[in-house]
């Protein structure tokens, strides 16, 4: 696999350095930006971006309580296109009392008052529903969580924060710059041992982010050699990879999908244009890719299982595993297939036939497998799988989510799990350094976890052992769904109540930017990279995803625990105290990181540091468009600056911040404030805002998107 910078031409399905095409021209002819064209809202302002309307949309119990009170408190009256409310993510209700499940009755009766779709715990993972159910050849979905990937079905997926999704909700548009293109040029086929998540750990080394905010294109001949799930189980970690989206051609392979779940008028056939340009490109060859580890701390962190266990020292002792080697074997502690990305019914029936005559023992090796939905479920039950993994002393655990982000199944300390998922970040799946408690999480193919389970827990890969497979046909049940999820998409029932637990609660009020602002930085973290996890962990703070303000008391905790007293501190001091006018000086907090932003979608990373008071952020870059966009919907400044060089408690004041933003102004001089000082006096420093539309300007001038939306009911 090898990532190219350059671009390249595709003619009749076939690259080509050159072409007679204009290159502009040849990009229209791409599968991505056929369809982002035909979702672009008519009579949407000619300014250089895109505004686009979904077909449909998608969010978690994490999400979706959140997304629903905002667009309430911004004139919701039903939702416009079908939006399915999944419970995947706070299925379990050990933590915070009553608190989860009171969101789940919250999410029905919104799904009954509004005319959305109600899936309850347990019946499916977000995404496995949304391409069960929801997905279709030329479509486009939005999701609140960054997963939403659909390509391989036709479907262009984008996952993004709470708030892109109220905005649709509000009859407004998804707007983003028109995006690059990357083609993914597949040829070859899969040895045996090899799942779709060695390709997806492979793709993620090359190609984190290099394709940052692209939307990656896969054809060629190689993908006829993949089946649907092999291909939706590569497409969903692109996610990881830091692109926009995912689409690929389709073929027989996928109309027979759409035929077996019942839905056959969701197929068409999808590839390029007879010239398509492509702004840089991927050749990927299926034949060469080998079992893969991503080890800690990212997806993207990859080395094959064979050089793996050729030097196990050389990988581990820098994380200080050196005592998972035993005789120059690694062992692991446990191994997990499930979500979105594992709990697949191909990966599923492998693992059984690699089990099979096998078991994992009485040690402390454990093995837990997630189908993905219960129709995933009772295939395997049929097909004699479900027994052939039990025998085995494999655990079969419901349909949840909770192993991706340490809600479920989080290993001992200083445990090392391999998973099928979709991250292993730092302080995730339990880990909280601060109080000394680690886990170290691997991510490898099902196919490899089984076969190292059948090894005793001894890192194994699954093209190591000598194993006979052919899986059974996939039978779709969709009754299931039928008896027990609602439905009402598009019928909504304004006179239903909407049920409330004590802890959903409203989103404080924010004020309007003045003309003036100062901030205090209240963290400045200079690490590489700053996760989302690391902004506002996940796991055991889940519960409180529906209460801002208690949930904002986790902001940073596992990263910077001194954060939130800071911000306390800084909401008691007195602007005038400072030398300032508080009638034209917005006052607040701030933090400052290289590189935030990288991984969920989840749009708790920025609003419960609005909560807290943060009136700004400040980066050397944003990791996503999803994270800056968070930043901006909740009436934070999103700054870059080319170098930072202050500490903690410093304070930033920008004059005529307001009047730059209403001009259209795409920087800002900022001075390193010192009360008694003349400016002329103080340090500066070059502030940059990027490029923002009218509605972003006018949103961060009102101080969030709630203010905006009552501003224009008004």
């Amino acid at each position: 696999m090898e990532y190219h910078q350059s671009g390249i031409y595709l003619h009749n399905g076939m690259p080509a350095f050159e072409a007679d095409t204009d290159k502009n021209a040849a990009r229209e002819a791409t599968m991505a930006y056929r369809i982002l064209r035909a979702h672009e809202k008519a009579g949407a302002p000619k300014d250089g971006q895109m505004h686009l309307v979904f077909d449909a949309m998608i969010s978690h119990d994490i999400t979706y309580v959140g997304i629903i009170q905002t667009a309430r408190a911004s004139g919701l009256e039903a939702f416009p296109m079908p939006y399915a409310l999944t419970n995947c993510h706070n299925s379990l209700c050990a933590v915070g009392g009553t608190i989860n499940e009171d969101d789940h009755a919250f999410g029905l009766s919104a799904a009954k008052k509004y005319g959305g779709i109600y899936v309850p715990a347990n019946q499916a993972v977000i995404h496995q529903y949304a391409r069960e159910m929801m997905s279709a050849c030329g479509a486009m979905i939005l999701g609140s969580d960054s997963h939403t990937r659909y390509g391989a079905y036709g479907t262009m997926g984008i996952g993004e924060g709470g708030p892109e999704l109220v905005k649709q909700l509000l009859h407004n548009t998804y707007d983003i710059p028109c995006p690059e293109v990357t083609l993914v040029y597949v040829t070859g086929k899969l040895k045996k041992g090899v799942g779709p998540h060695d390709v997806a750990i492979a793709l993620c080394k090359e190609t984190f982010g290099k394709v940052k905010n692209n939307v990656l294109e896969f054809v060629g001949p190689g993908i006829a050699n993949l089946s649907t799930d092999e291909r939706i189980g590569i497409d969903v970690m692109t996610t990881e990879t830091s692109c926009l989206s995912s689409i690929w051609e389709t073929d027989e392979k996928v109309e027979e999908f759409y035929r077996i779940h019942g839905r056959s008028e969701g197929y068409a056939p999808l590839k390029p244009g007879e010239t398509a340009y492509y702004d840089h490109y991927v050749t990927l060859d299926l034949s060469e890719v080998e079992p893969m580890a991503a080890l800690p701390f990212h997806p993207s962190n990859a080395v094959t299982i064979r050089e793996l266990k050729k030097d196990p020292m050389h990988y581990l002792a820098p994380l200080g595993l050196e005592d998972k080697i035993v005789d120059g074997k690694i062992h692991v502690d446990q191994g997990e297939i499930a979500g979105c990305a594992g709990g697949l019914y191909e990966n599923i029936e492998e693992t059984a036939a690699i089990l099979k005559d096998h078991t994992i023992g009485c040690g402390n090796f454990t093995l837990n497998i997630y189908p993905a939905s219960t129709p995933i479920e009772m295939r395997i039950a049929q097909t004699g799988t479900l027994r052939e993994l039990l025998l085995a002393g494999a655990v079969i655990k419901p349909a949840f989510c909770g192993p991706c982000f340490g809600a479920g199944d989080v290993p001992q300390n200083h445990g090392l799990s391999i998973r099928h998922a979709t991250r292993n970040f730092p302080s995730r799946e339990g880990s909280k350094p601060g109080e000394g408690q680690s886990a170290f999480v691997m991510l490898m193919d099902a196919r490899s976890i089984a076969a190292t389970a059948a090894n005793g827990g001894f890192l194994t890969g699954a093209d190591e052992l000598d194993y006979e497979f052919e899986c059974p046909p996939y039978v779709f049940e969709k009754s299931i769904y039928e008896k027990r999820c609602y439905n009402g998409a598009l019928k909504p029932q304004p006179e239903e109540p909407l049920v409330f637990g004590p802890n959903i609660t409203d989103w404080p009020k924010m004020e309007a930017l003045k003309d003036d602002l100062l901030v205090r930085m209240d963290a400045v973290i200079r690490d590489e990279v700053t996760t989302t996890d690391e902004l506002i962990p996940s796991g055991e703070t889940s519960s409180y995803r529906s209460n801002p303000l208690r949930l904002a008391r986790f902001a940073l905790s596992r990263r910077e625990p001194a954060y939130v007293g800071r911000t306390e501190e800084t909401a008691k001091m007195k602007v005038e105290e400072l030398g300032l006018d508080p009638d034209k000086t917005s006052f607040g907090s701030a933090i400052f990181c290289n590189k935030p932003g990288d991984g969920s979608a989840r749009e708790q990373a920025a609003s419960c540091q609005r909560v807290l008071g943060g009136a700004a952020n400040f980066a050397i870059e944003y990791a996503t468009k999803r994270y800056r966009s968070n930043c901006i919907n909740w009436g934070m400044i999103p700054f870059t600056t080319d170098a930072f060089p202050y500490e903690t408690g410093a304070m930033i004041y920008v004059p005529g911040i307001r009047k730059a933003l209403e001009s259209g102004a795409e920087a800002a001089i900022g001075y390193v404030y010192v009360p008694g000082k003349k400016l002329s006096e103080m340090d500066t420093i070059s502030l940059h805002m990027g490029i923002l539309n009218e509605t972003e300007r006018e949103i961060l001038l009102r101080g969030c998107l709630m203010n905006y939306y009552k501003a224009h009911q008004a």
